[in-house]
């Protein structure tokens, strides 16, 4: 949905520097880029739009456009997969990154199967350590938007942010946003009606929490920037060891 007064007034208003910030949206919907719009996407470009606004670099990809591997190592071709674009194209994106929101649709109640894998090869990184001896994503910031027709939005962010913060990174309030429409086969976010307008806009719910999940990645991710990270005492793994 196009950004409304209030988002775009909380964004002229903003005194605080997020430039120099980094994010990554990874959307989990089962259709390729080639194949059909996504009305997840739909969704993410609007929290894009908020931080791009406020100058965090984001980059966007579909996950579906991508040989991904299933598994829980780095590369699993040296697993035996033939093909895994894991290490190259996703990877190097996700460990830049300051901000990381997993974005999904809703299957029987649950995330789809590439969210899962997603998850699953993010946690194969999970025993890595960063340059100060902590584990890799810690100081990051994690959200989750999630969409569809069916019950699902509160249990899917659940399951996504707590897979999240099990491997490091750091949670904020409110770090999820989500529409669902009414159970049962119908239109979806985004999608045009008779009359013109299209399905979700108007909800202030949606809105207000996707404004406040943005916001509030970006200020915890500069809280950790402008601070060196989450404090070393007591979580070092060598010391640990």
């Amino acid at each position: 949905m196009p950004l409304d007064e209030s988002q775009n007034r909380l964004i002229a208003d903003s005194t605080s520097d997020f430039s120099g910030l980094k994010a990554l949206f990874i959307n989990t919907t089962l259709k390729p880029t080639a194949r059909a719009p996504s009305h997840t996407e739909n969704l993410m470009g609007d929290s894009i739009d908020i931080m791009e606004s406020c100058g965090v670099g984001v980059d966007y990809l579909r996950a579906a456009d991508y040989d991904i591997a299933f598994g829980v190592s780095p590369d699993m071709r040296e697993e035996g997969a033939l093909r895994d674009d894991w290490p190259e194209k996703i990877w190097p994106k996700v460990k830049a990154a300051h901000i990381l929101v997993l974005g999904t649709p809703i299957w029987l109640g649950e995330e789809s199967s590439i969210c899962r894998v997603i998850i699953e090869r993010l946690y194969a990184h999970s025993g890595q350590t960063n340059d100060r001896d902590q584990y890799v994503f810690y100081g990051k910031a994690g959200g989750a938007v999630i969409t569809g027709n069916e019950d699902g939005v509160k249990h899917i962010a659940k399951t996504i942010l707590y897979s999240l913060q099990h491997i490091g990174y750091l949670i904020p309030p409110q770090a999820d946003t989500g529409w669902i429409g009414e159970a049962g086969p119908g239109p979806s976010y985004g999608d045009r009606m008779e009359d013109g307008s299209h399905v979700g806009y108007d909800s202030t719910y949606t809105k207000r929490t996707l404004t406040f999940m943005s916001f509030n990645l970006m200020h915890l991710a500069k809280m950790m920037r402008d601070n060196g990270g989450v404090p070393t005492h007591g979580n070092q793994v060598s010391a640990w060891q």
